[in-house]
């Protein structure tokens, strides 16, 4: 995008974000729902598309503009980020990634308007941090045929199982579901993926989930019990087949490094709320901002934040040249969501006892930060993911 559109687009958002999303924080956490004129205005702005090509409606930024665009929407509560971020990050790049030009064609421009709301159903009850261990599965009723002509000419796929913690279930218009196709084969290469409407007879989404924050951005169980959908419903088509793992790793390693760049603008945020507090509220008829003990909680959180900045965007500017699409988004996000918990539970601190109370934005953004350590990998993956890549390559020399 050119620069000065680009900037253009920031400053929209940023005043979007600022003035009508900021003030509806404790609404969006209080009644765990997004307004809809909020949803609107975020299709009008386009961005239910951002990351996705223009030659399909998107705004086709790069990952270095993306990294910047969600600084701006880090700066609020996550849920909104949610309403489009899949159909942008880890549902839209399935098509991207490893969907036909006639998929992408029927689907991404209707994604990318926020017509239609797509979810990402791979997590599962008993593969969660280890995705090759999934059980649901999908079998081709061909009707007697061979695999790959029923495939061709209209057998159908029959998918059982179920998956959990599915964002966006509730309201999804479409399922991108991965499953088991060969289970003969070694766990990462017999899975593939699928595009499942939702209201298909079989496909069942359980009621929502009381977490513990992010309220505003649904979740819920998917049940799949005999989904029958048409050979044209497996993304990649034939070449497709048993390739889906490999098509979730890549669509994974892009949003860590999308939610690293969120977590930074949580983390800007609980820097301001902390500075903020500490220049009003007085104690021993001194404002706190004042005692060295506070100032040092207050710099600490700043120099995570900018760390975090910078990590981001270096990661970004590689995920876009091609030369680390793997180490350096599980390194920004290990990063990203060890130092976003540092800086909330200092913000906390900092505001004491009124830190603790309902309605303070940061013992919101306390609850909302605590996710970010577990989803798209928890720290500890990330942490076996980047040593095993190091040693790995030690070893080859």
């Amino acid at each position: 995008m050119d620069a000065a559109d680009f900037s253009a687009v920031l400053s929209e958002v940023r005043r979007f974000v600022r003035e009508r999303v900021v003030p509806l924080e404790a609404e969006i956490d209080e009644k765990d729902e997004m307004p809809a004129d909020i949803r609107e205005a975020a299709k009008k702005m386009g961005l239910f598309g951002f990351a996705l090509p223009e030659e399909y409606g998107g705004l086709g930024l790069s990952m270095y503009e993306e990294a910047q665009l969600m600084f701006e929407l880090g700066y609020t509560t996550p849920s909104l980020r949610s309403m489009f971020g899949t159909n942008n990050g880890i549902a839209g790049h399935v098509l991207m990634v490893g969907g036909t030009e006639e998929q992408k064609a029927e689907w991404l421009p209707k994604i990318a308007s926020g017509e239609v709301l797509a979810s990402f159903a791979l997590t599962e009850p008993d593969a969660g941090s280890d995705p090759s261990t999934l059980t649901t599965r999908a079998h081709l009723d061909d009707g007697g045929t061979s695999r790959s002509s029923a495939a061709e000419s209209g057998g159908e796929w029959v998918i059982n199982g179920a998956k959990r913690y599915i964002t966006n279930a509730p309201l999804a218009d479409v399922f991108m579901v991965f499953a088991r196709t060969d289970p003969d084969a070694p766990r990462t290469r017999g899975i593939s993926t699928f595009l499942v409407p939702a209201g298909t007879p079989g496909l069942t989404v359980a009621p929502k989930d009381h977490k513990m924050g992010q309220f505003g951005a649904w979740t819920a169980d998917v049940y799949f019990d005999d989904v029958r959908v048409p050979a044209t419903a497996l993304v990649g088509g034939v070449a497709g087949l048993n390739r889906g793992f490999s098509t979730a790793m890549g669509c994974i390693a892009h949003g860590r490094v999308h939610i690293s760049a969120l977590m930074v603008g949580m983390a800007e945020r609980l820097v301001d709320e902390s500075v903020a507090y500490a220049s009003t509220r007085k104690q021993s008829g001194k404002l706190i901002g004042s005692f060295q003990l506070v100032q040092g909680l207050i710099a600490d959180s700043q120099t995570d934040y900018y760390a975090g900045r910078a990590t981001v965007l270096e990661a970004a500017r590689a995920f876009d040249a091609g030369t680390d699409t793997k180490v350096g988004p599980s390194c920004t996000k290990y990063f990203a969501s060890e130092m976003v918990w540092r800086v909330a539970d200092r913000a906390v601190q900092v505001h004491g006892g009124a830190g603790y109370m309902r309605g303070v934005a940061v013992e919101r953004f306390y609850r909302d930060a605590r996710l970010f350590r577990i989803y798209e990998g928890t720290s500890q993956i990330q942490q076996v993911i980047i040593a095993k890549a190091l040693l790995g390559e030690a070893a080859r020399g």
